[in-house]
């Protein structure tokens, strides 16, 4: 018997681990006789006869299948070797490591925005992380019919959903459609929930999902550099009328892209939004300073501010951006 034990035995181990792989299927025809089970460290080792769960075996180290194995088994506990015939058996090799992976939206993503009757069009990238969560799911729904299940597998399941959970989210939480990054944390929470709720159907739980950046059309982010400039300087009507100076001059010159146009019009949005909150605030001031003045401006000197749209009137008689008088 010496003689042909080791020509008969054979090892089951996930020889090529990779950390992008969730899970891999030893899938010989049969176990021989004085064959041993390897489980090398972020692994577990489960043992499939005819499709079912028979053991699920976790310690790393090397393992005699006969005798520290099959007592194990629910029902081939008595199983013996014959001299010509194995264990017909599979054994599924699971990644019981936290995988980190980066996703990103394939395309802008369409945004609902005031003013903007086809959205805004945003890009969004990140991380996610991923486990093995619930082994019976994983087994029913995937293991069962694939033989190997990786990283690449699980992004792409998860990317077909993305665009309709950032569009749910952002809609919650995106208080300031300009400036996604501020609640980059809340919009991620609320996707996580959502992702893992749908992948705990097949098993893989998702423990963590992070956005890093939102990016925005190009046309709309040199308007909000734009918008920022202006609003440190506080003429509210000059920003109003550069904006649709521009609008109008790249209209006329008959070169404009689809794109660019659409850009115009985020970028006017996104500028009169700022310009409003900037001329609530101004006029707040103005009002403050009118009402510390005596009605119709006795004194014969110009107001500081105008009192019908809180532009700065640098002692003029007029207003500069409205025409009201002053004095």
């Amino acid at each position: 018997m010496g003689l042909f034990g080791g020509q008969f035995a054979n090892v089951v181990e996930w020889q090529e681990f990779r950390d992008d792989m969730i899970f891999w299927k030893w899938s010989n025809k049969e176990i021989k006789k004085g064959s041993r089970l390897i489980i090398h460290p972020g692994q577990d080792a489960i043992f499939l006869y005819n499709g079912k769960v028979e053991g699920i075996f976790r310690d790393e180290g090397s393992y005699d299948i006969e005798s520290a194995i099959i007592p194990f088994l629910s029902t081939l506990k008595g199983f013996k070797f014959g001299f010509n015939s194995g264990l017909r058996a599979e054994v599924l090799f699971i990644n019981t490591k936290e995988i980190l992976v980066k996703w990103g939206t394939k395309s802008p993503v369409l945004i609902p925005a005031p003013g903007l009757p086809g959205g805004m069009p945003i890009r969004a990238f990140g991380t996610f992380a991923c486990k093995v969560a619930d082994y019976d799911r994983l087994i029913e729904k995937v293991a069962g019919i694939k033989l190997q299940f990786t990283v690449e597998d699980v992004k792409e399941r998860i990317t077909s959903m993305l665009d309709q959970l950032l569009m749910k989210w952002i809609a919650k939480e995106g208080k300031d459609m300009f400036n996604l990054q501020v609640n980059a944390d809340a919009i991620g929470r609320g996707i996580r929930e959502d992702l893992d709720m749908e992948m705990q159907k097949i098993g893989i739980g998702i423990e963590r999902f992070a956005i890093s950046s939102f990016n925005y059309p190009e046309q709309v982010q040199k308007m909000a550099e734009k918008a920022a400039a202006q609003s440190m300087i506080g003429d509210v009507g000059r920003f109003q009328q550069v904006a649709m100076g521009e609008a109008m001059a790249n209209g006329r010159g008959g070169s404009s892209t689809a794109s660019d146009m659409a850009g115009m019009a985020m970028g006017m949005a996104m500028g009169q939004q700022m310009a409003a909150q900037m001329t609530q605030a101004m006029n707040g001031g103005a009002q403050q300073q009118a009402a510390a003045q005596p009605a119709g401006n006795a004194g014969g000197a110009a107001p500081n501010f105008c009192p019908n749209c809180g532009t700065k009137t640098n002692g003029a008689n007029f207003c500069p951006n409205c025409g009201q008088k002053l004095v």
